[in-house]
């Protein structure tokens, strides 16, 4: 599986507005929404929120994989967020983290789920990637770094 065959161009955002995890979670849970129509927002942020009680989805080093399972979608979909400032996330390192990737998988799909979040984990261990995608310019470059580095793998 490649980070590609779930994340388009159109589903990067190269600067979050929300300073908070409720607001991060929303802005990433409408812009999934606005590039796929036939997922419904209040669903899929329940989704999300109920996934956070369970504990909070920042693995530390910046980096957060907000995650959850959607009746009636039949594909693994994402989005990409970076905020330049950083948002407390509760994350396991108790720093602040910068990179968000959304994934929300089908409701049948355990495995599938089980390997987009290993590959997306994969993917952020690299520090100088991680840097690299903080220091981009834009949307296109966050894309054009992303795929360069799924490529590797």
């Amino acid at each position: 599986m490649k980070i590609t065959e779930i994340l388009t161009p159109e589903m990067v955002i190269p600067q979050l507005r929300g300073g908070t995890k409720a607001d991060v979670l929303s802005e990433l849970a409408q812009g999934l929404c606005k590039g796929h129509p036939e997922v419904a927002y209040d669903r899929l942020l329940g989704v999300l929120n109920e996934r956070e009680r369970l504990g909070s989805t920042a693995i530390g080093d910046g980096i957060a994989i907000p995650h959850g399972k959607l009746r009636g979608i039949n594909q693994i979909l994402g989005i990409f967020g970076r905020s330049v400032e950083g948002v407390d996330f509760d994350s396991l390192d108790g720093n602040p983290t910068y990179l968000f990737f959304l994934l929300v998988a089908p409701e049948d799909s355990a495995s599938l789920h089980l390997k987009a979040l290993a590959r997306v984990s994969r993917l952020f261990k690299d520090g100088a990637f991680r840097q690299r995608l903080l220091e981009a310019p834009d949307a296109a470059e966050l894309y054009r770094l992303v795929k360069e580095e799924d490529s590797k793998y």
